[in-house]
């Protein structure tokens, strides 16, 4: 006999204070609108709700613009933009905007799906310590676990639309444009950072809010969206009118993106790893005395005591006067990040005042950053051993905190990867909770460095992120990447797809981390003999100037050295297309930084899709290695050797590269030669040349070249690609602290008149500047008129 599963049947309907409740045999769904443009839904077979902590979620104002009807066949919910029906005899949900136009329909059975299994604890372990391209692992390899209550595993199945694309859902690496087709799996790992948000090209998105791995899936086997361990299934439908919209509804709920120091958005040098205090200030003179730009040095881990891996102190023997090395960048006007890890050794002061505290994850070696008490001693052990010194920044390195498919020589099967961490991460963190680890870190970070000062910004370089963590000064990055052409091409993507997911602060390792071959699967460069191979350092040019046209710009990477000048060439200009760009990313500052501002101000992002400008162009749709730079530079990276081939094999390929001009007039950067878009063609592509077009109608602010942001001169230069109206919103604060909070930033708004061959500009502020700080604002010292040709 078949067993009949429970009714979907919505039985009873009622409004209550925290929203529509929609009850049936199967389970009581909840909407409740946030704003007149997201709606939160959960369902719960228990009737209750969970208390479990959702720190990825910010307060918002109760809003009750919202009304419901019922008819025989459904129940309507509406605000003035969107309304959701829900079919009475299935439950299924289909999303319309308020014009009635489809967004997204649930299956017509088994819309949503939940079952029930046992939650285990561990109670004993057998652990022993494996050494990882991260540094000394403890890693579980027999546990004994005893039954510890129970959650659900919840499936959403929905039906996409024919020609609808779908981006977000974080970072993968297999370069991934559109996800139609595919199946991500979000958990947190080294090239992977899982961000449970979806967007969709028909203007809606979808935020899962679940702290556990995701798969989405849009295959034979169906499409849907399912969460590993859920006390009930919640998300928000947000539908935004665009693409852009969707960022800004879910940064209402998740958080603003907070500011960056203008400094950040500098070149920044890194690489594995300077070994001391004499080794930084030796690469500071390097880049000062050749006239390079630079805004930041990196030390890499190492700055502690042989054998006391993480612990957040100077060695002294290395590191005499750490106070006196970065006052000395500071008067270069450069600033000092350091690398602090979670998963301090046992040798470490730090661990063991962690360890006396209860503040050790079991079965781990890593502190436990889900406890408030744990986040305020990992920052005060920071502050008294690093901060203190003149510290501007940090990088919170491996910050998953563990990566069990970095143990395997071999790469697993992704389906496999993902049980493994959850297998793994569950044995020292509620399973509900196992991909916001890096959140809460980075929540005791922010919270930290905002107690003790208003004065610096936080500005932490951190490998993993989840909902929310925009709003904690974070900069993410790609993991540790290995140097191949093929890997340059999947990071476009890559990136694109995580600023998708709501996070505007993205970078990458220029050059690739791993050069060389090694014997893990990680592990693989295609160059042995590293800068002294041409191949290499013509992937390096490409990757810089690609770097240069990302939020953050910034070089990283073992195996050799990366500082600028071992990249130089006779026969080939490597090195100076290397400065060149370098010069030109600080000439652009006034755009940049105002974009950045724009994601602070308006929700904006910095890198964009094409789908984001042009979603009804279904050639734009599919381009995941062109992109908008914000919004009026079209970036169209290279990532073909055209000169050499590993191991300084002379080619002779043709110095071109294929690019699409989406709708619209276009000028060549370099050039300025105006050209029609709604088509393919072959742009220029020389070494010294990353094909940049900048769209008609736009207004650039640029600035003379200085060696740091801190030295750029406040006369600025308009440039305007006419052919039509323009408007850029030009940005300025004071660079650094928090006086934006309080509104202390100004916005000039720069209208151009195509009839009127004029450009106005208007200021927009509150704050009250006293006569030395106007003396620093922006001074709009010439215009350029770019013009089409007669």
């Amino acid at each position: 006999f078949a067993i009949k599963p429970p009714s979907r049947e919505i039985t009873r309907v009622e409004r209550r204070d925290d929203g529509l409740w929609l009850i049936s045999a199967y389970g009581s769904h909840r909407l409740s609108p946030r704003s007149p443009r997201t709606v939160r839904i959960t369902l719960t077979r228990t009737g209750a709700l969970s208390d479990m902590p959702r720190p990825g979620i910010v307060e918002t104002p109760d809003f009750n613009g919202w009304s419901f009807e019922e008819t025989p066949e459904a129940v309507i919910l509406r605000t003035s933009e969107l309304y959701i029906t829900v079919d009475r005899s299935s439950g299924s949900f289909s999303y319309y905007s308020a014009s009635g136009e489809l967004l997204l329909s649930e299956a017509d059975r088994d819309a949503k799906t939940m079952e029930r299994f046992p939650k285990y604890r561990t109670v004993s372990a057998h652990t022993e310590k494996v050494e990882t391209a991260d540094g000394i692992k403890e890693v579980v390899r027999e546990a004994q676990k005893v039954e510890d209550g129970f959650s659900y595993h919840a499936r959403m199945n929905f039906k996409l639309q024919d020609g609808e694309a779908i981006y977000g859902l974080g970072q993968n690496e297999e370069g991934f444009g559109s996800m139609r087709g595919q199946t991500v799996y979000l958990h947190q790992a080294n090239r992977k950072i899982a961000v449970p948000m979806m967007l969709s090209s028909l203007g809606y998105g979808i935020l899962t809010d679940c702290y556990s791995p995701v798969i989405f899936s849009d295959t034979p086997y169906g499409t849907y969206i399912y969460s590993e361990a859920v006390p009930e299934m919640d998300y928000y439908f947000i539908y935004g009118g665009d693409m852009r919209g969707v960022i800004a509804q879910y940064r209402y709920i998740t958080g603003k993106a907070t500011m960056l120091p203008r400094w950040a958005f500098g070149y920044i040098q890194s690489q594995e790893k300077y070994d001391s205090q004499e080794d930084i200030e030796t690469t500071l003179s390097g880049y000062r005395s050749r006239g390079i730009g630079l805004d930041c040095l990196v030390q890499d881990w190492s700055s502690w005591e042989d054998g006391k891996w993480g612990q957040k102190s100077f060695d002294l023997s290395r590191y005499p006067d750490p106070t006196a090395m970065i006052d000395k960048l500071h008067r270069e006007h450069v600033h000092f990040m350091i690398s602090v890890w979670a998963n301090p050794s046992a040798e470490c002061d730090d661990y063991k005042e962690f360890d006396r505290e209860g503040l050790i994850l079991p079965y781990s070696n890593i502190y436990n950053a889900l406890s408030e008490k744990g986040r305020q001693m990992y920052w005060a052990q920071a502050s008294r051993g690093l901060f203190r010194h003149g510290v501007d920044a940090w990088w919170c390195d491996s910050s998953e905190p563990k990566e069990p498919e970095w143990a395997h020589v071999e790469r697993g099967e992704p389906a496999k990867m993902f049980t493994e961490y959850v297998e793994t991460l569950s044995a020292s963190i509620p399973v509900e909770q196992t991909n916001a680890y890096c959140l809460y870190h980075a929540i005791g970070l922010y919270d930290g460095q905002r107690r003790e000062t208003d004065r610096k910004r936080v500005c932490n370089l951190t490998r993993c992120a989840y909902t929310g963590q925009q709003r904690c000064g974070v900069i993410l990055w790609s993991g540790d990447v290995a140097a191949t052409w093929d890997t340059l091409r999947r990071q476009i993507a890559a990136g694109l797809n995580f600023c998708a997911s709501g996070l505007p602060y993205w970078t990458t390792d220029i050059g690739g981390f791993f050069v060389k071959r090694g014997n893990m699967w990680y592990w693989r460069g295609d160059f042995e003999n590293t800068t002294a191979d041409l191949g290499y350092r013509e992937l390096f040019v490409r990757w810089y100037q690609w770097g240069a046209f990302l939020p953050i710009f910034r070089g990283h990477g073992t195996d050799c050295r990366r500082e600028l000048w071992n990249f130089a060439n006779a026969d080939v200009p490597f090195y100076d297309s290397i400065i060149k760009i370098n010069r030109l990313r600080y000439e652009l500052m006034p755009y940049i930084y105002s974009n950045a501002g724009s994601c602070w101000l308006d929700d904006g992002s910095m890198i964009t899709n094409l789908a984001f400008d042009w979603p009804g162009d279904e050639t734009a749709k599919q381009i995941s290695d062109q992109y908008m730079f914000g919004r009026s530079i079209m970036v169209c990276p290279v990532y073909e050797p055209m000169y050499y081939l590993p191991d300084s094999k002379r080619t002779d390929r043709p110095k071109k590269r294929r690019v699409y001009l989406p709708a619209g007039g276009w000028y060549d950067f370099w050039t300025e030669e105006y050209l029609e878009g709604s088509r393919w063609i072959e742009a220029d592509a020389p070494i010294g040349i990353l094909p940049l077009y900048v769209r008609e109608g736009s207004i650039i602010p640029t600035a003379e070249f200085a060696q740091s942001t801190e030295e750029l001169s406040n006369n600025i230069t308009l440039k305007v690609y006419s052919g039509k109206d323009a408007e850029f919103d030009l940005y300025e604060d004071e660079f650094d602290g928090y006086g934006f909070e309080q509104g202390r930033y100004i916005v000039t708004k720069l209208r151009w008149s195509e009839s009127e061959q004029k450009i106005t500009a208007e200021r927009q502020t509150t704050w009250q500047l006293s006569a030395e700080e106007e003396s620093r604002r922006y001074n709009i010292y010439g215009t350029k008129i770019i013009k089409k040709e007669k």
